[in-house]
């Protein structure tokens, strides 16, 4: 990278707010969240919940989900593409709502847009597993990227040294999570058969990290095949507090009391976006609301 390209880059969301046609500051700028697809809308509903003053732009890369399948190098690109285009539309704060993507493309996208604040769920998620489980005993479920590339393995080994982690990929609970699949038979068999062997393999576990950001939905069933005396902790709910904490600190929290607004954008079909979104979000997408966007053919900035 030139200096000019990187001078060019750190200083986009200035150049943006100095083309707005009303004078405004950096703190009202939205919030931009992207992911594989419709499962970082359970991030952006843990994010509204905690901040529900702030705007927010998601954008669901439904046209080349699921990432978690994909090799790192094909992750890293589809990120960088998706990140620029929310960077280009003004954000103050990039949040990457997909664990595949923050274990392997955190990093280049810090360095690729800095300096504006770039968060994934892996690290927030990691320190509440941390932090809650008693016996130094964790199980992490996610997809086949996620555990292959060891990102939640080695953020808790870096909080806590002598924690024993079980990892287990999930790929199935995408799958189901997408259709609408959230209960059942179905559900409750595949549920049976990935967490049977994790708590086989160590009775002493006392938390499960839910390492995929469509897995909350799932939540009930997983709750109901593991048992009260095994704590669930999301990855979406504890980003959200992680951001509710240090937008504030950076002096980006927005003012005023009402509601902040959502622009939603996928990559493929508005009309799947919205019925399967409205799951995760918890409330109503209509497909209306839901930009199509090309990323493919859309250069980096």
């Amino acid at each position: 990278m030139t200096s000019d390209e990187s001078e060019h880059r750190g200083n986009r969301n200035d150049t943006l707010l100095a083309r707005h046609p009303s004078p405004i500051t950096r703190h009202q700028l939205p919030i931009g969240v992207f992911d594989s697809g419709v499962g970082g809308l359970t991030v952006l509903r843990a994010l509204r919940q905690q901040l529900p003053h702030e705007s927010f732009i998601y954008l669901g890369d439904t046209a080349r989900l699921p990432y978690g399948t994909k090799s790192a190098e094909s992750v890293v690109r589809y990120s960088v593409q998706a990140a620029s285009y929310l960077v280009a539309c003004g954000v103050k704060y990039l949040v990457v709502a997909c664990n595949t993507a923050s274990s392997v493309a955190l990093a280049p996208l810090r360095e690729r847009f800095a300096p504006l604040p770039v968060v994934g769920v892996i690290e927030p998620g990691a320190q509440a597993a941390c932090d809650s489980s008693r016996s130094g005993h964790i199980a992490v479920i996610a997809t086949e990227g996620t555990i292959r590339g060891g990102a939640y393995q080695r953020e808790i080994a870096s909080r806590a040294a002598h924690t024993k982690v079980v990892v287990q990929a999930c790929s199935l609970f995408v799958a189901l999570a997408e259709e609408g699949w959230t209960e059942g038979e179905i559900v409750q068999a595949t549920a049976q058969r990935y967490l049977g062997e994790v708590l086989a393999s160590d009775r002493e576990i006392d938390t499960l990290l839910l390492g995929c950001t469509h897995f909350p939905v799932l939540r009930r069933t997983l709750e109901s095949v593991v048992g009260p005396k095994i704590k669930i902790v999301d990855s979406a709910a504890t980003t959200a507090a992680f951001l509710a904490a240090d937008l504030p600190a950076r002096a980006l929290a927005a003012s005023g009391s009402g509601l902040g607004s959502i622009r939603m954008l996928a990559t493929d079909s508005a009309e799947r976006f919205a019925r399967v979104g409205s799951l995760f979000l918890s409330e109503p997408v209509s497909a209306d609301r839901v930009e199509l966007i090309d990323l493919a053919t859309r250069p980096l900035s």
